[in-house]
């Protein structure tokens, strides 16, 4: 009897296999449900099973690391490759931990060239590399990024995921024929999937095709609107109240600008505002014109003053973790959208300056 058989004597060997494996495939599936609490319950349970199973430390760990911890996560990632040092998974998650919140960029490296070696095949070089890629942005090393971008593997891949990862990170380093191809082939794959064709309407924007990027961008908008709301969502009335209260968060100067404008709650943007080219993604508008066209932007010497404020409250919504959130994104959103409109407001922006200061070096 083997070490790792001791902690079955209690029945059959296949019938603890089978528990185990049960047990693991019901806490991935859990996660991508959001029930981290269960899924902790199924780690747990696979480990009674088998203490010296690598996969359930790893499943453990990625539960911890969902919820907030990202220490005990880790450990759970070093017991996960203490046991089995070729287990390039737990390499990858225990990496993408330390890149971030642990800002351990040296650590996370080292642990991706391990991985790199180990690496089975293009799709599982590309996780990795999306990693090194993700490391070297998050210290604003955008030279370096770019160099991981030239080494991706050409794609496209089996899991269109990885297609559209790939897709963006050529995207936001300028390969836009590269990142052009790649969304494409993620969408023919998924046509419902909202990212790539956000990510594909952005690309033909930067190429100067505006017909194909309020294409993309409808096509975006679609995908969102199948989503749902999140389980916390508020009502539309109560969400209005937070978007009054968010304003009182603002300085006084900003305040000023908004203080007689009517506020509109909506899921998201129109198809009759996307096809003017508005991004269905954005969080909100501001009609700061004459005449009620929404987002036309004043003249740059236009005293600072607001007549409508449209929220989206799903694109809103999406942006934070639950609803205890919401009151301090309005109040950026918000923030943002004035100082884009009246440049003028920028020195008042103390949220913002707050927000950057709060999240460091991420980009």
């Amino acid at each position: 009897m083997t070490e790792r058989d001791t902690d079955l004597t209690d029945v059959p060997a296949h019938a603890a296999m089978d528990q185990f494996t049960a047990h693991l495939d019901r806490g991935w599936d859990l996660i991508h449900r959001g029930d981290l609490r269960g899924a902790q319950l199924s780690a747990e349970k696979a480990l009674e099973l088998d203490g010296q199973a690598p996969e359930a430390h790893n499943l453990l760990g990625f539960v911890r690391a969902g919820q907030g911890q990202p220490e005990d996560a880790l450990d759970a990632y070093r017991t996960a490759l203490a046991l089995d040092d070729t287990f390039v998974e737990a390499m990858l998650n225990a990496a993408e931990v330390l890149i971030h919140p642990l800002h351990d960029f040296e650590g996370a490296l080292g642990m991706i060239e391990e991985a790199l070696d180990l690496a089975d095949g293009p799709d599982e070089t590309a996780d990795a590399l999306l990693l090194k890629y993700d490391a070297y942005m998050h210290q604003g090393d955008r030279e370096g990024a770019r160099r991981v971008v030239h080494s991706f593997p050409e794609g496209p891949f089996e899991n269109a995921r990885l297609d559209f990862l790939v897709g963006r990170a050529h995207f936001e380093t300028g390969g836009f024929v590269q990142a052009k191809a790649l969304l494409e082939h993620a969408i023919a794959a998924e046509a419902t999937f909202g990212d790539a064709h956000h990510t594909l309407a952005l690309v033909h924007e930067a190429q100067g095709d505006n017909a194909a990027m309020v294409r993309a961008f409808l096509r975006a908008r679609e995908a969102d609107m199948t989503l749902g709301a999140p389980s916390w969502a508020l009502s539309s009335t109560a969400f209005e109240e937070l978007a009054r209260s968010a304003i009182k968060k603002l300085a006084p100067q900003l305040q000023a600008a908004v203080q007689n404008a009517d506020l509109f709650i909506s899921d998201m943007p129109g198809a009759e505002v996307v096809v003017d080219g508005v991004d269905p993604r954005i969080s909100a508008l501001l009609d700061a014109a004459d005449r009620g066209a929404a987002a036309i932007v004043p003249a740059a010497d236009a005293e600072p003053n607001v007549r409508r404020i449209f929220f989206y409250q799903r694109n809103i919504e999406r942006s934070v973790e639950d609803s205890a959130d919401l009151p301090d994104e309005i109040a950026v959103v918000l923030e943002e959208e004035l100082t884009a409109i009246f440049p003028a407001l920028a020195p008042y922006a103390t949220l913002m300056r707050a927000e950057e200061e709060l999240g460091g070096s991420d980009h």
